[in-house]
């Protein structure tokens, strides 16, 4: 069987490598979490299979065990998680990726490194084209996250160079669909969540900022892709994303036309080094992986509002639960 180790199992994009990988019956998978902002709920329907185990570590502390590939997915990634712990994210980034690493190197496994389209910052190119250098700003509040995914990448290249450790490195941009949380503040889950509870939308800014919206099946997709190429010498980064382009404010519109919502939407202060713009420049995933995105925003949408709207539901009836029985 492959051993198959994902760190940040139990996040959303962890979750749903995971349920894709299990599918395989001669793939051993291992998640780790500390549960930071992951949640068990999102692996309930893995726990009983026989090729699926959870461990609940952080990977800032090494863990030793034989493994084939590891997909290091372990990282805050909405702004008011990593801001809740800036110090933490920095280390997750860095301690985490460098105990990958050195777990990669010993068992002589394939790293994949979850990176993101925010090491390229405040473009000045746009697209968003993997050879150009980002900028970023050091010293800011979104900077934890940013420069900690910057750091992660070089250390994947030095440990390559230094040590010949197998690596792979993928750039992933806005990601959206099931099992992500309510609660993170990104834009979709925050749009969907408030038209559904009636609540205004909360835009930032004038809503004029654009973004790319990937869901989350065909990302995935392109993950497990990258780590199946078979050419050694093809390490990446490599853009994941939906060259689809939407102001935030149609973003918005839309969320309230297919949710038949009532809600308004009111602007808020734009946040410190919020990008304007977001698109990924995908040729070289095409060229390379024969991977482009297939599902259309209005098709993501409906499935991700149906997410919300079920996870709702069970909220309700487990609140409504909790009351009668007085726990």
């Amino acid at each position: 069987m492959t051993r198959i180790l994902v760190t940040g199992g139990a996040g959303f994009l962890g979750s749903n490598l995971c349920a894709r990988l299990v599918r395989n019956p001669e793939n051993q998978v291992i998640a780790l979490d500390n549960l930071f902002t992951g949640r068990i709920e999102n692996l309930q329907e893995l726990t009983n299979l026989p090729n699926f185990t959870f461990i609940e570590h952080d990977i800032t502390q090494y863990i030793d065990m034989p493994v084939d590939q590891i997909y290091n997915a372990a990282c805050p990634a909405s702004p008011p998680a990593y801001q809740k712990s800036p110090t933490g994210t920095t280390k997750t980034c860095v301690l985490g990726i460098l105990n990958m690493l050195e777990l990669a190197k010993k068992y002589n496994a394939t790293l994949l490194q979850f990176s993101t389209s925010e090491v390229y910052g405040e473009p000045q190119v746009h697209p968003q084209v993997e050879t150009y250098r980002g900028n970023v700003n050091p010293i800011g509040i979104r900077s934890c996250y940013d420069e900690g995914k910057r750091c992660a990448e070089s250390l994947c290249f030095d440990y390559h160079r230094e040590f010949g450790t197998k690596i792979k490195v993928v750039r992933i941009f806005n990601t959206y669909g099931p099992q992500m949380d309510p609660d993170d503040g990104r834009v979709v889950s925050n749009f969907i969540v408030q038209a559904l509870q009636g609540k205004d939308l909360t835009v930032y800014g004038d809503g004029s900022q654009t973004r790319s919206f990937c869901y989350v099946d065909d990302l995935i997709d392109g993950i497990c892709r990258m780590m199946n190429e078979s050419r050694d010498d093809f390490m990446g980064p490599v853009n994941l994303g939906n060259p689809g382009e939407f102001t935030v404010l149609e973003l918005a519109e839309k969320v309230i036309a297919m949710t038949g919502s009532n809600s308004r939407i009111v602007r808020c202060a734009l946040p410190a080094d919020d990008p304007t713009q977001r698109r990924p420049e995908i040729s070289l995933a095409k060229e390379t992986l024969g991977w482009a995105p297939s599902i259309l925003l209005d098709e993501g949408l409906n499935q991700t509002i149906n997410y919300f709207s079920n996870l709702g539901n069970e909220r309700s009836n487990t609140i409504k639960c909790k009351r009668e029985t007085g726990h």
